[in-house]
Protein backbone atom coordinates (compact mmCIF):
# COMPACT_ATOMS: atom_id res chain seq x y z
CA UNK A 1 0.00 0.00 0.00
CA UNK A 2 2.81 2.36 0.87
CA UNK A 3 4.47 1.66 -2.50
CA UNK A 4 1.25 2.49 -4.43
CA UNK A 5 0.85 5.73 -2.44
CA UNK A 6 4.45 6.74 -3.24
CA UNK A 7 3.99 5.98 -6.95
CA UNK A 8 0.71 7.94 -7.06
CA UNK A 9 2.32 10.90 -5.29
CA UNK A 10 5.30 10.81 -7.69
CA UNK A 11 3.00 10.72 -10.75
CA UNK A 12 0.99 13.69 -9.46
CA UNK A 13 4.14 15.73 -8.79
CA UNK A 14 5.65 14.98 -12.21
CA UNK A 15 2.31 15.64 -13.97
CA UNK A 16 2.08 19.00 -12.22
CA UNK A 17 5.64 19.90 -13.23
CA UNK A 18 5.00 18.83 -16.82
CA UNK A 19 1.80 20.87 -17.09
CA UNK A 20 3.67 23.92 -15.77
CA UNK A 21 5.89 23.77 -18.88
CA UNK A 22 2.96 24.25 -21.28
CA UNK A 23 1.81 27.86 -21.77
CA UNK A 24 -1.62 28.15 -20.19
CA UNK A 25 -2.39 31.61 -21.49
CA UNK A 26 -1.19 34.08 -24.02
CA UNK A 27 -2.34 36.30 -26.85
CA UNK A 28 -2.43 36.82 -30.59
CA UNK A 29 -1.85 40.29 -32.09
CA UNK A 30 -2.44 41.62 -35.59
CA UNK A 31 -2.34 45.22 -36.73
CA UNK A 32 -1.01 48.12 -38.76
CA UNK A 33 2.70 48.92 -38.57
CA UNK A 34 4.75 51.99 -39.53
CA UNK A 35 8.47 51.40 -40.15
CA UNK A 36 11.20 54.02 -40.56
CA UNK A 37 14.36 52.51 -42.06
CA UNK A 38 17.68 53.76 -43.42
CA UNK A 39 18.64 51.26 -46.10
CA UNK A 40 20.46 53.94 -48.06
CA UNK A 41 22.79 56.73 -46.97
CA UNK A 42 20.68 59.33 -48.84
CA UNK A 43 17.60 59.41 -46.62
CA UNK A 44 15.23 57.38 -44.43
CA UNK A 45 12.31 55.45 -45.90
CA UNK A 46 8.90 55.63 -44.29
CA UNK A 47 7.18 52.34 -45.01
CA UNK A 48 3.81 50.90 -44.04
CA UNK A 49 2.72 47.34 -43.48
CA UNK A 50 1.48 44.86 -40.92
CA UNK A 51 2.73 43.08 -37.82
CA UNK A 52 1.52 39.87 -36.20
CA UNK A 53 2.69 38.10 -33.05
CA UNK A 54 1.83 35.13 -30.87
CA UNK A 55 2.77 35.04 -27.19
CA UNK A 56 2.65 32.02 -24.91
CA UNK A 57 2.91 32.66 -21.17
CA UNK A 58 5.32 30.49 -19.19
CA UNK A 59 4.58 32.18 -15.87
CA UNK A 60 2.17 35.09 -15.27
CA UNK A 61 4.72 37.85 -16.02
CA UNK A 62 6.95 36.07 -18.59
CA UNK A 63 6.06 34.89 -22.07
CA UNK A 64 7.82 33.93 -25.28
CA UNK A 65 6.92 35.70 -28.52
CA UNK A 66 7.03 34.86 -32.22
CA UNK A 67 6.78 38.17 -34.11
CA UNK A 68 6.43 38.60 -37.90
CA UNK A 69 6.06 41.75 -40.00
CA UNK A 70 6.17 43.02 -43.57
CA UNK A 71 6.64 46.63 -44.68
CA UNK A 72 6.34 48.18 -48.13
CA UNK A 73 7.47 51.54 -49.52
CA UNK A 74 10.15 53.28 -51.55
CA UNK A 75 13.66 54.55 -50.80
CA UNK A 76 16.19 56.74 -52.64
CA UNK A 77 19.47 54.99 -53.45
CA UNK A 78 22.67 56.54 -54.86
CA UNK A 79 23.36 55.79 -58.52
CA UNK A 80 26.87 56.71 -59.70
CA UNK A 81 28.17 56.90 -63.25
CA UNK A 82 31.73 57.39 -64.41
CA UNK A 83 31.63 60.73 -66.27
CA UNK A 84 34.81 62.78 -66.85
CA UNK A 85 36.28 64.46 -64.83
CA UNK A 86 35.00 62.05 -62.13
CA UNK A 87 32.04 60.02 -60.91
CA UNK A 88 28.62 61.66 -61.12
CA UNK A 89 26.11 60.47 -58.48
CA UNK A 90 22.36 61.01 -58.35
CA UNK A 91 19.52 59.45 -56.40
CA UNK A 92 17.09 56.92 -57.83
CA UNK A 93 13.92 55.70 -56.15
CA UNK A 94 13.36 51.97 -55.67
CA UNK A 95 10.49 49.97 -54.19
CA UNK A 96 11.40 48.23 -50.94
CA UNK A 97 9.80 45.25 -49.18
CA UNK A 98 11.18 44.13 -45.82
CA UNK A 99 10.16 41.09 -43.74
CA UNK A 100 11.26 40.46 -40.14
CA UNK A 101 11.01 37.11 -38.30
CA UNK A 102 11.76 37.66 -34.61
CA UNK A 103 11.54 35.51 -31.47
CA UNK A 104 12.26 36.12 -27.79
CA UNK A 105 11.04 36.84 -24.26
CA UNK A 106 8.45 39.40 -23.20
CA UNK A 107 7.81 40.55 -19.62
CA UNK A 108 4.48 42.08 -18.66
CA UNK A 109 2.13 42.74 -15.77
CA UNK A 110 -1.48 43.89 -15.47
CA UNK A 111 -2.64 47.10 -13.81
CA UNK A 112 -6.42 47.36 -14.07
CA UNK A 113 -7.30 47.57 -17.77
CA UNK A 114 -3.67 48.17 -18.79
CA UNK A 115 -0.89 45.65 -19.45
CA UNK A 116 2.51 47.26 -20.14
CA UNK A 117 5.23 45.01 -21.56
CA UNK A 118 8.88 45.02 -22.61
CA UNK A 119 10.54 42.64 -25.07
CA UNK A 120 13.88 41.64 -26.56
CA UNK A 121 13.57 39.78 -29.87
CA UNK A 122 16.14 38.11 -32.12
CA UNK A 123 15.87 36.56 -35.55
CA UNK A 124 16.24 37.28 -39.26
CA UNK A 125 15.23 39.97 -41.72
CA UNK A 126 14.94 39.88 -45.50
CA UNK A 127 14.76 42.85 -47.87
CA UNK A 128 13.88 42.99 -51.57
CA UNK A 129 14.81 46.17 -53.47
CA UNK A 130 13.89 46.52 -57.12
CA UNK A 131 15.74 48.78 -59.60
CA UNK A 132 18.82 46.57 -59.75
CA UNK A 133 19.81 46.88 -56.08
CA UNK A 134 18.87 43.27 -55.20
CA UNK A 135 17.90 41.46 -52.03
CA UNK A 136 19.64 40.51 -48.79
CA UNK A 137 19.00 38.53 -45.61
CA UNK A 138 20.55 39.44 -42.25
CA UNK A 139 20.45 38.91 -38.51
CA UNK A 140 17.93 41.23 -36.81
CA UNK A 141 17.28 42.34 -33.25
CA UNK A 142 14.42 44.31 -31.72
CA UNK A 143 14.11 45.93 -28.31
CA UNK A 144 10.96 47.70 -27.27
CA UNK A 145 7.68 47.55 -25.50
CA UNK A 146 4.12 48.63 -25.49
CA UNK A 147 0.79 48.78 -23.77
CA UNK A 148 -2.35 46.67 -24.12
CA UNK A 149 -5.67 48.28 -23.17
CA UNK A 150 -8.39 45.76 -22.27
CA UNK A 151 -11.66 46.48 -24.10
CA UNK A 152 -13.54 43.37 -22.94
CA UNK A 153 -12.20 40.22 -21.26
CA UNK A 154 -10.64 38.46 -24.30
CA UNK A 155 -10.06 41.58 -26.48
CA UNK A 156 -7.53 44.38 -26.05
CA UNK A 157 -6.00 47.15 -28.18
CA UNK A 158 -2.20 47.36 -28.46
CA UNK A 159 0.17 50.32 -28.88
CA UNK A 160 3.76 49.15 -29.46
CA UNK A 161 7.15 50.64 -30.34
CA UNK A 162 10.41 48.86 -31.14
CA UNK A 163 13.97 49.74 -32.11
CA UNK A 164 14.90 47.22 -34.82
CA UNK A 165 18.49 46.77 -36.00
CA UNK A 166 19.36 45.00 -39.28
CA UNK A 167 22.58 44.58 -41.26
CA UNK A 168 21.69 44.64 -44.96
CA UNK A 169 24.22 45.08 -47.78
CA UNK A 170 27.20 45.19 -45.39
CA UNK A 171 25.89 48.17 -43.37
CA UNK A 172 23.95 48.50 -40.11
CA UNK A 173 20.44 49.96 -40.22
CA UNK A 174 18.80 51.51 -37.16
CA UNK A 175 15.05 51.30 -37.65
CA UNK A 176 11.95 52.34 -35.72
CA UNK A 177 8.75 50.26 -35.80
CA UNK A 178 5.46 51.57 -34.38
CA UNK A 179 2.43 49.28 -34.42
CA UNK A 180 -1.17 49.28 -33.27
CA UNK A 181 -3.95 46.75 -33.56
CA UNK A 182 -6.17 44.20 -31.91
CA UNK A 183 -5.11 41.59 -29.34
CA UNK A 184 -7.05 38.40 -28.69
CA UNK A 185 -6.17 36.94 -25.29
CA UNK A 186 -6.66 33.31 -24.35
Amino acid sequence: MRKIGLITFGLLVFAGLASAQIPTSGNVFFGYSYYSTDLSNLDRANTNGWEASVEGKVIPFLGFVADFDSHYGSQNFPVCQQVPPGPFCTGASADVTEHNFLFGPRVSFSVGKFRPFAEALFGAAHVDVNNGVGSDTSFATAVGGGLDYKIIRPVAWRFQGDYVQTRFFGATQNNVRISTGIVLRF
